[in-house]
């Protein structure tokens, strides 16, 4: 009898880890998302990495990841996409990084997942950090594939779900 206390107690122990470690990574996807939602209208900007005088698609996400949980991305977006981990289209949760070719060239262009179907990027010059549908057929045309940012903790790595 006293075996199995110790085991409940045990396994207790684990549910409740696991539980405090999803709540953890669920903030830090609503910390993102909320984030890159506060540069909505902020101009595009080739090149910008400052919200106040513009940014460009990887400025976005640069700023974003670094402001909101101090993980540095490289600057361009190709070389975001060979910074983080692929996923597949079907297993993106918010926080996760979209990736185009909108150039004739692959992760030419990059936006933060929000969820259902939805990104958040800057989008050209002209325009403005905004969100859009990457299920209609411009962006589905386009899309270069779904990657995940790891965040390292405690010598563990752990992503922005």
């Amino acid at each position: 009898m006293e075996h199995l206390l110790v085991e409940r107690g045990l396994i207790s122990s684990i549910g409740s880890r696991l539980n405090q470690a999803r709540d953890s990574v669920s903030n830090r996807a609503s910390e993102l998302v909320a984030s890159a939602m506060g540069l909505l209208g902020v101009p595009y900007k080739y090149g910008g990495n400052d919200p106040d005088s513009g940014l460009d698609c990887s400025g976005l996400v640069r700023l974003v990841y670094e402001e909101t949980l101090g993980k540095v991305l490289p600057r361009r977006a190709a070389d975001q996409a060979a910074a983080t981990d692929t996923i597949d289209r079907s297993e993106l949760k918010p926080g996760d990084l979209v990736f185009f070719n909108t150039m004739r060239k692959a992760f030419s262009h990059v936006g933060i997942y929000v969820g259902e179907g939805k990104f958040i990027h800057a989008p050209r010059t002209g325009a403005q950090v905004r969100i859009e549908d990457m299920r209609t057929s411009y962006w589905n045309t386009r899309f270069n594939g779904a990657r995940r940012v790891p965040l390292a903790r405690d010598g563990a790595e752990i992503s922005a779900r």
